[in-house]
């Protein structure tokens, strides 16, 4: 037997084994994420995020998100900016019962939210050169330290019994303070131009925060988030393609006693 001949069936075996490798990783990410989405939606209601603020801000993954790093230390920071706004129109009355006189209260309600924020992210983040579970494991911690500048403006318009009525709200706030933390550790697995991807984070709900602000830095209560990422990159041709699935479970708000529901995002 010739060295090229050992050495093709060298290369032909590693390939053989590398093959049921990749099928088992595939396989425990696809039963790891089936079994995380049944823990965290194992409750009986659904509710939308409290405020209309999620854990997730689409970005937190981007190009190149699956394909493995350099081992050691590295620094990231980012500039984070949103403005958004939202307004309601309640046009169909409620009646509430006020104590023992039970007046009722018929109210059409019309308001309007602007908010504007600006975050600075550190990453740190630390790449092992030891293997884990056949990939390369990462552990990075985000923190960030801003201002949130938010107002509303309400009307509410109806009756308290026989009695019409109008009331107007204009209110303003600026906060400045830390986010939340939000450690995440994740595994990537490579196969020639196929990337794979599985990362675990949460929220660490230690930001300024007040059930009472309008404006806070914070979201008030923890989370869990986990998932899936898949990445094709290949470098001769430079073309790239890069996707990550996540769900959201959250934790009980304990200053409002709120709980938001399951999210689910792709980046």
């Amino acid at each position: 037997m010739g060295p090229e001949f050992r050495a093709l069936r060298l290369s032909a075996a590693t390939i053989c084994r590398r093959l049921p490798t990749l099928a088992r990783v595939r396989s425990r990410l696809t039963v790891g994420l089936l079994i995380f989405a049944a823990v965290i939606c194992s409750t009986k209601n659904s509710l939308a995020d409290e405020g209309g603020i999620s854990f997730w801000i689409p970005g937190f993954f981007g190009s190149l998100a699956a394909a493995p790093q350099q081992p050691g230390w590295s620094l990231a920071s980012i500039y984070y900016h949103t403005d958004v706004s939202a307004s309601g129109n309640a046009a169909v009355a409620r009646e509430i019962t006020i104590g023992q006189f039970n007046p009722k209260l018929n109210a059409s309600v019309n308001a309007n939210v602007h908010g504007v924020a600006d975050l600075g992210f550190v990453i740190p983040t630390y790449v092992f050169a030891t293997p884990f579970l056949g990939g390369q494991a990462s552990a990075s911690l985000l923190m960030a330290y801003g201002n949130n500048d938010t107002s509303l403006n309400a009307t509410a318009t109806g009756t308290i019994g026989p009695i019409p009525f109008t009331k107007s709200i204009t209110l303003q706030q600026d906060t400045m303070g830390f986010a939340d933390l939000v450690p995440q550790f994740a595994v990537r697995w490579n196969a020639g131009v196929n990337n794979y991807m599985a990362y675990l984070t949460g929220d660490v709900p230690v930001g300024k925060y007040s059930s009472s602000n309008l404006a806070n830095i914070g979201l008030g209560h923890g989370a869990i988030d986990g998932g899936v990422g898949y990445t094709y990159f290949d470098p001769k041709t430079g073309h790239e393609f890069s996707a990550v699935f996540g769900l959201t479970g959250n934790f009980r708000n304990q200053s409002t006693g709120y709980t938001s529901g399951i999210d689910s995002h792709l980046d």
